[in-house]
């Protein structure tokens, strides 16, 4: 039998199953995408009946050839689970786009501190339900039967594992991601969640690395070799810098480009100032309790609605952009004269591109600045797009700049985290394929 680590990755939508062997390639894999449900008042939200049945079923389905050595979990985050007093769920998983009152967010930054001082300490930006704490706040305040019912309140990662381990626990890099839970600069809960009895429905913090023994692998009825530790699971986000963590100790920052282009330093150590949280900037905690401090760009959703635009202005297919190349002479040219107008789509892509990368230099230098930062790594859709690539390596020139590709990056990250506990082997070395751009 091959020993392998079976690692879920859950996703809003996408819901996934890995079997990793022991030098960390993929073996075998499941996936669904999980219909939503909806709560009390009709906001679609994650379906956690049908999310434990994937768990479950998935388990059940890996095939008899493979040993399992151990679990975990990386899923999305602020995204809290409500356990009641028989170990069940008393609540719908509420979605983190829900709107959250004004009234009641008033009343809150009012009693404690102001917008601007509790973001600072809590390096969270003012995000309403993003802001997972405040849900929690929000039924205490709005549902206090509800708020009664609740035994222990689980970011999901940590239900997740809490589903095979029976064990309630907290994980630090969901308390630690924009949560409003946790005091940066005194490294332990906000005193608010204290005075507001929020403790009280918070389960123990156990190191990010930890394992515990797994009591069910699956339900009655479905044979499954045993699995015999669990991992606590882990914020997606900061799995996914897991592999790079390992893999370079010279300082680094990582450009993760998607709908979002976040650009995380986990080697910037200063605290988060207001004309930094009022540009998007905020904390979240490392797997090792460490601040990343990060910066957040739209420019994935940007490129993607003005693509549409120039295309139906030229009369081509939006699929065209994927085919530009990189043309240094177009670049000088559209520099040289930057009021002309583009006359082809590549003139106007190329255009496009250099609007982007000011708002992506402005944006990284926020968090690049008084650093000792050696390389830039670029994940995700952008370190694939030529232009972004040279333009980037041209705008920090200083600074070794790479594409990155990790396959699968959460997984491997949620894996790795808890590899001393399962795997006897080194940890791999060439996980990370890179591209440099001079």
């Amino acid at each position: 039998m091959q020993n392998v680590i079976a690692i879920f990755d859950i996703g809003k939508t996408n819901k996934k199953l890995f079997l990793f062997d022991e030098q960390y390639n993929i073996v075998w894999e499941r996936s669904c995408i999980c219909e939503q449900t909806t709560d009390e008042d009709g906001e679609p939200c994650e379906d956690l009946t049908r999310l434990t049945g994937f768990i479950h079923a998935s388990l059940a389905g890996i095939p008899a050839a493979f040993m399992l050595k151990a679990i975990n979990f990386s899923a999305y985050g602020a995204s809290f689970v409500y356990i009641g007093n028989d170990g069940k769920p008393v609540a719908p998983l509420y979605n983190y786009l829900k709107p959250f009152p004004d009234e009641l967010k008033t009343k809150f930054y009012d009693a404690h501190g102001g917008e601007v001082t509790f973001s600072m300490l809590t390096a969270s930006p003012v995000l309403g339900s993003l802001n997972s704490g405040m849900q929690l706040y929000r039924i205490k305040e709005l549902q206090p039967q509800l708020f009664a019912k609740i035994q222990t309140a689980l970011h999901l990662p940590q239900y997740l594992s809490y589903l095979l381990t029976g064990t309630p626990c907290s994980d630090i890099t969901s308390i630690g991601c924009h949560t409003n839970l946790w005091n940066f600069s005194q490294q332990h809960y906000h005193e608010w969640v204290y005075r507001e009895g929020i403790i009280d429905k918070l389960a123990p913090i156990l190191p990010s690395t930890s394992v515990l023994p797994v009591k069910a692998a699956s339900p009655p009825g479905l044979a499954r070799p045993s699995i015999p530790i669990s991992g606590i699971g882990l914020h997606d986000s900061s799995a996914a810098m897991i592999p790079y963590f390992e893999s370079f100790r010279e300082p680094f920052l990582l450009i993760s480009t998607g709908t979002w282009c976040i650009s995380m330093n986990p080697f910037n150590h200063s605290p988060l100032t207001v004309a930094e949280l009022q540009k998007d900037c905020l904390c979240y905690l490392s797997y090792q309790g460490k601040p990343v401090k990060a910066s957040r760009l739209f420019a994935g959703y940007e490129h993607e609605q003005q693509v549409l635009r120039i295309a139906a202005e030229f009369h081509v297919q939006p699929a065209t952009a994927a085919k530009v190349t990189y043309d240094a002479d177009t670049i000088r040219q559209l520099r040289a004269h930057p009021a002309d107008k583009p006359t082809t789509f590549e003139e106007a892509y190329h255009r496009l591109m250099l609007d982007i990368m000011a708002k992506q230099v402005a944006s990284t230098q926020l968090v690049l600045h008084d650093t000792d930062v050696k390389r830039i790594f670029v994940d995700g859709g952008f370190g694939k797009n030529q232009i972004y690539m040279h333009l980037l390596a041209e705008a920090f020139p200083d600074i070794e700049v790479f594409a990155a590709s990790i396959p699968q990056a959460t997984a491997i990250g949620a894996a790795l985290a808890i590899h001393q506990h399962w795997n006897d082997g080194s940890r791999p070395g060439d996980i990370i394929e890179l591209k440099y751009y001079k």
